[in-house]
């Protein structure tokens, strides 16, 4: 007997309404397993890629872990002190900047920012407030994430969760598979490859995007001896994952920086503007197409959306959630459509009914079935003669009894 359209909606939302309610509840709790699987998931195709090369799956993780300690390490001692000392440099130096362009405005069109004016009193106090705001700002975000993430759940519970999670992965991958509704099993494999595909199509290829992006741009700025060159870089890499806005902040940035240090000096001034140009044809025209490819990735309005709602309702445990979570509605919401375009609420007609259960035809020579009733008939009579001749007996043995 199958289970109504209704109780499954039913049982299908109070899962989803479950899990909603636990990440509320428990968002601090269960945020270094959430970042433990995370890892996981994006290290088991390298995991795969070794097993396939020889190495048994323990080996493989063992591999993972030691060159991804080695990378942690020196990520941790030599790229985020240098991150921090420009950041903290470019903000205490930001107010300055923004005075210079301030004057140099003034000075060649003093109609556009009239001395005394509204405009121009507003950018002087804008400029004030920043060298006061940002670094308070700054401390603040800093201490706030310091408190969310501890350090004890960082370096050990993370690390220890995904290694145990990418050593049993494909056994927890099958065994998630046997719990499978049965009728709705092929569905949801299906949804389930939809979304690996959005979500490494994403994850994957636009890290390793971001990656080559940000090793370029902050290399060249440093050659060229730009001001906070690799902070900027980092900075403008990392946001790429937004078409253009990456670069435009990035380079505005850039740009600003090398009109305040490389002022009179116009080569270095267009060697910035060419590095922007270089890392941004080079993304358009090769990175994307040849690593994130074909993969239906997040649009990125739908990701910032999904970034503000589920930081807004979880915290920091919603912000990490919520580029799969993005990806899973995503994916989701075009198998609604999909549905909804095959249902007769858009096409007007009724779906035909379901067939029945098939019927099972057996073809026989002409005049079997009157052969058949025949000999039936005459059993019967027989049965019926025997019957009579039995009780005649009976009656016989009771007279003479």
């Amino acid at each position: 007997m199958h289970m109504s359209v209704r109780k499954q909606v039913i049982w299908w939302g109070a899962a989803s309404a479950l899990l909603l309610v636990t990440m509320w509840l428990l968002g601090q709790a269960i945020l270094p397993f959430i970042l433990g699987a995370g890892v996981a998931y994006l290290l088991d195709p390298v995991a795969d890629r070794l097993e396939r090369a020889g190495l048994s799956r323990t080996m493989a993780v063992v591999v993972i872990t030691f060159g991804c300690v080695l990378i942690l390490a020196a990520v941790i001692l030599l790229i985020v002190p240098l991150l921090i000392r420009q950041a903290t440099a470019l903000i205490a130096t930001a107010p300055e900047m923004f005075e210079q362009a301030r004057s140099f405005v003034v000075a060649r069109f003093p109609d556009l920012l009239p001395e005394g004016g509204t405009f121009s009193t507003a950018m002087t106090d804008l400029g004030k407030a920043m060298g006061d705001q940002w670094s308070n700002v700054a401390q603040t975000i800093m201490s706030s994430l310091g408190g969310v993430i501890s350090a004890v759940a960082i370096l050990v519970i993370v690390p220890v969760v995904a290694f145990y999670l990418l050593l049993d992965w494909d056994r927890m991958v099958a065994e998630i598979d046997r719990l499978l509704p049965r009728e709705h099993a092929p569905v949801l494999r299906r949804l389930a490859a939809e979304i690996d595909a959005a979500l490494s199509g994403f994850v994957r290829g636009q890290g390793l995007v971001i990656l080559i992006l940000g090793t370029w741009y902050s290399i060249a700025l440093m050659l060229v001896g730009l001001p906070f060159g690799f902070f900027i870089g980092i900075s403008a890499a990392a946001l790429s994952f937004i078409p253009y806005v990456g670069v435009l902040i990035g380079g505005i940035t850039a740009i600003g920086v090398a009109l305040f240090s490389f002022w009179g000096e116009p080569l270095w001034i267009g060697a910035v503007v060419a590095i922007f140009a270089l890392g941004q044809v080079v993304e358009g025209n090769y990175l994307q197409p040849k690593i994130v490819g074909g993969h239906v990735g997040l649009h990125p309005v739908w990701l910032l959306l999904a970034l503000s709602v589920f930081g807004a309702l979880f915290g920091f445990v919603g912000l990490v959630a919520a580029v799969p979570m993005a990806a899973a509605l995503g994916v989701l919401a075009r198998f609604a459509i999909e549905r909804y375009r095959q249902s007769a609420l858009y096409t007007g007609r009724t779906p035909p009914a379901e067939a029945g259960p098939p019927i099972l035809v057996e073809l026989a020579p002409r005049g079997t079935v009157a052969r058949e009733l025949l000999q039936a008939r005459l059993q019967a009579d027989e049965s019926r003669g025997r019957a009579e001749i039995q009780t005649m007996q009976e009656d016989l043995q009771r007279r003479k009894d």
